[in-house]
């Protein structure tokens, strides 16, 4: 074997151990983030136990429902942290370039992980939120037999009709604002367009949304706070309040 195809194979066994080594730590990163959010929502999640009551279905469906409700909260914590995390790798990559042990804070680890960010946060999004929506409310077609496969096909049903509705929608909206979008071969660019565009309009209403409610949230939380805490009375006239205790007492003692 001739030196430049062991330079080769050198190189592509390095991209190699690089891919692994990207997969498992996104693989710790989201388990932690999995682990993390399982907790805080059976922290903070209403004790139903459908088991108690013999009722072996709604517990799994729960259980189901919990699950994704886990994963989509994973991945939306992750988005929020993946930010920071960029910042701060490249500040610690700046402080130490040659130490091998931050090697693995690479440009190659921080596209993967806004790359998967970004497919998780569709599929979420578009799929698993309203799958567990459906799947909690679902209870079988009418008719049919009655179990967990039956809620299942019932809420597969209503998730592809409010895909279509949705995606129907996006389109019009699409084509109004450019009128090459309303080509029939368009419609193929679902991925690369469409998806990316929906996210794009549903993060636009969720930033509306949250500048429109902080400011009552703020308003309500200062006066809630304000009728619970006592007010200081460090900065009160001693005086003037002598000498109204003094008038009352003289406006007692002229009535009495």
């Amino acid at each position: 074997m001739d030196p430049a195809q062991q330079d080769v194979l050198a190189v592509e066994e390095q991209l190699f151990y690089e891919r692994i080594r990207e997969c498992i730590i996104c693989v710790l990163v989201f388990a932690s983030l999995y682990i993390f959010c399982h907790f805080v929502i059976f922290r903070f999640k209403e004790q139903t136990d459908f088991a108690a009551v013999g009722d072996d279905e709604d517990a799994a469906v729960n259980k189901i429902v919990l699950e994704l409700c886990t994963f989509t909260l994973a991945v939306a914590l992750g988005a929020v942290l993946l930010l920071p995390f960029s910042i701060i790798s490249n500040e610690v990559l700046l402080s130490f370039p040659h130490s091998y042990y931050i090697q693995w804070l690479n440009v190659s680890l921080l596209h993967g992980l806004w790359n998967l960010v970004f497919l998780f946060s569709n599929v979420s999004l578009v799929f698993l939120m309203p799958f567990a929506y459906f799947f909690t409310e679902s209870e079988g077609f009418v008719g049919a037999k009655k179990g967990i496969m039956a809620r299942v096909y019932e809420s597969l049903v209503e998730q592809l009709l409010l895909t279509l509705l949705v995606l129907g929608m996006v389109w019009v909206a699409s084509a109004i604002t450019d009128n090459d979008v309303a080509r029939p071969y368009s419609l193929y660019n679902l991925w690369e367009y469409y998806m990316p565009y929906l996210y794009s309009c549903i993060s636009l209403l969720g930033t509306l949304l949250l500048l429109v409610c902080t400011p009552f949230g703020l308003s309500t939380m200062f006066t809630i706070t304000g009728e619970l805490l006592v007010k200081p009375q460090l900065l009160e006239d001693l005086d003037e309040q002598l000498s109204c205790t003094r008038l009352e007492e003289a406006a007692v003692s002229c009535r009495i």
